[in-house]
């Protein structure tokens, strides 16, 4: 029997196999902004796939980008997750500054040189200093907590330049 290949229309227009593991671009963006929104609520994916019938495993597939997530789908996801559809289309591959809405509250838009403040905002370390610094209500102990960061930060860029030269 011949392998068939199913043409995949996306942006790229390119041929994917049936059955390949390789993502779409746009649902992998999908699938990480899921994630996000799933571990700022600190709601595990088991938690989250018995709300929507499903298992842990389908989302998995779902936040990797392996499985695509249907209309319908989708907004049960944002039902559940507490946003709105778009949120799971901000700053997704090929829109620019005038696709998007102007009035969109919810999510994290970020300019392009930006994009590893919301890497890190994504990280299990970056959800958690966040959920922890936003609990302390001393200005004077978070510009504390600022300045030591950005001096421990100064420091590993000196160590990086030290071990370049």
């Amino acid at each position: 029997m011949t392998r068939q290949v199913q043409a995949v229309a996306d942006r790229d227009d390119e041929v994917v196999e049936k059955g390949s593991r390789r993502a779409n671009p746009l649902d992998l963006h999908v699938g990480s902004r899921v994630r996000l929104q799933r571990m700022l609520l600190g709601m595990s994916q088991e938690k989250l796939g018995e709300q929507l019938g499903l298992t842990f495993q389908q989302i998995q597939k779902y936040e990797k980008g392996i499985n695509r997530i249907g209309a319908s789908r989708l907004y049960e996801l944002a039902k559940v997750l507490g946003v709105s559809v778009e949120f799971f289309y901000e700053d997704a591959p090929g829109t620019t500054p005038t696709n998007k809405s102007q009035n969109s509250s919810s999510g994290l838009a970020e300019r392009q040189a930006d994009r590893y403040v919301v890497d890190f905002l994504s990280s299990r370390e970056g959800i958690e200093l966040n959920k922890a610094f936003v609990k302390i209500t001393d200005p004077k102990v978070r510009r504390a907590i600022v300045d030591l960061v950005r001096s421990l930060a100064g420091e590993e860029k000196e160590k990086e330049r030290d071990k370049d030269a």
